[in-house]
Order: structure tokens, then sequence, then C-alpha cells
């Protein structure tokens, strides 16, 4: 019988998922450690806007890097559903379905970003605006990115925080607990800063490590295949 083509196994899924992760552990520096976080200054419109404007070009890359990162989060929760399912399916949809929820916040936050630029490109919004206005918008739209990124971030926490769980119940439990720690670092975060002013903790910079050993699983899942225990069914 022809197989379907449609069909994809877990340990195809897990491949996307890992390389999935690892180019977004490559691109998403590159945005906003390289790009953005050396045009962006906190407090200061008039220097924000005067780098961005001289550096427009690589504002863009930064956009466009970050927005295939989100569609990159949501091919990686598919195959980690996939992968996942035989140890709780429901969990698992769970779980898929708060990393895209995830993506999407993040992809309104990026937009933000996008929406400087006819800001800064279009001579009409400086005649209408004034500099004064101009550089207040795009400040604004500038803390909107972070404000809704940071937002987003809380969902992603619990998005780990399940998956631990679940790749505890597989097996290598060391990294289902490093996972789920992942993802309380990162839900810390994201409400210490919505509850408490001036908030200057950033736990999941101390937490991540969860995170990179995932991709190295799941890429080793890939190339010697899926073991026994996210076979069966539970």
């Amino acid at each position: 019988m022809k197989k379907n083509i449609n069909d994809i196994s877990p340990r195809q899924a897990a491949s996307a998922a890992g390389f999935g992760l690892l180019l977004m552990v490559v691109l998403a520096p590159i945005a906003y450690f390289s790009v953005l976080q050396n045009l962006i200054v906190s407090g200061d419109a008039q220097a924000t806007v005067t780098n961005i404007t001289n550096a427009l070009g690589s504002f863009r890359i930064s956009i466009v890097l970050l927005l295939i990162v989100a569609i990159l989060d949501i091919i990686v929760s598919w195959g980690l559903y996939v992968l996942l399912k035989p140890i709780n399916k429901s969990l698992a949809l769970l779980t898929a379905w708060f990393r895209v929820v995830y993506a999407a916040i993040f992809a309104v936050a990026i937009a933000n970003l996008y929406h400087v630029l006819p800001i800064l490109e279009g001579a009409a919004y400086a005649d209408m605006l004034g500099a004064d206005q101009l550089n207040a918008q795009v400040m604004l739209l500038v803390e909107s990115y972070r404000i809704e990124w940071d937002t987003g971030l809380a969902v992603f926490g619990l998005h780990l925080s399940i998956l631990g769980y679940l790749v505890f119940k597989s097996g290598p439990r060391i990294l289902g607990v490093l996972v789920v720690l992942a993802g309380i670092g990162y839900s810390v975060d994201s409400f210490g800063k919505m509850l408490i002013p001036d908030y200057s903790l950033t736990i999941s910079l101390y937490t991540f490590a969860g995170e990179i050993l995932l991709i190295v699983w799941l890429l080793w899942i890939g190339f010697r295949g899926v073991p026994d225990t996210l076979k069966r069914a539970k």
C-alpha cells in the first residue's frame, strides 16, 4: 500500500523541532543583541531615532529575522506535539497551543517595529508631527514591542513548564526539570515586570540551560531514533 505522503514520523518531528530551535538560537541573538540593542537607547527617544535612521537597513533585517523566529516557533510547537503526544496527547496539544499563542503575541510585538519604518521614511510624518512628536511616536512603538514581548514570555513560560513535565515523563528526568525551571524563570520575569515597578531581576538568564539541552536531546532523537518511552501511549 502506498504510504500517505502527509504522514511524518516522531523522529522526523524531533529533527524539525531541534533544527528549528537551533536556527532560532542563531537568528534571535543577531536580531536583538547585534542590532536592536545597539540601536535602542532606553529613555532617549532622540538618540534612538537617530540610531535607527542611520541604520535602517540593519533595522529592517532585524525585523525580518524576528519574524522568521516567530514562524519557527510554530514549526517547533508542531514538531514537539507530534513527538510528545504518546506521553499525554491532551497536554502535548496544550503546550503546543501555548507556544502558538506566544508566537502570535510575538508577531504582534514585531509589527510595532515594522510600523516605525513609514514614520521615519515618510516625509509627510515629519511635517505633520514635528521632531519631538515623531521621536515620541517611535519610542512608543519600540516600548510597545518590548512590553508585548514581555507579556508573551509569560505564556512561553507556561509552555516550557508543561513541556518540561512531558519530557520528564518521557525518560530524561533531569532535562525535564531543567526545562520546567526555564519556564518558571520566564514566567517570574514576565509577571514581575507587570506587578513590580522598576523590576530589575532577570531570572531567565540563569535558568535557560534546559532550552539548550532540549535542542541537543531533540537532535539526538532525530539522529539515533525515538526511545521506547516515546512510543508507548500513556
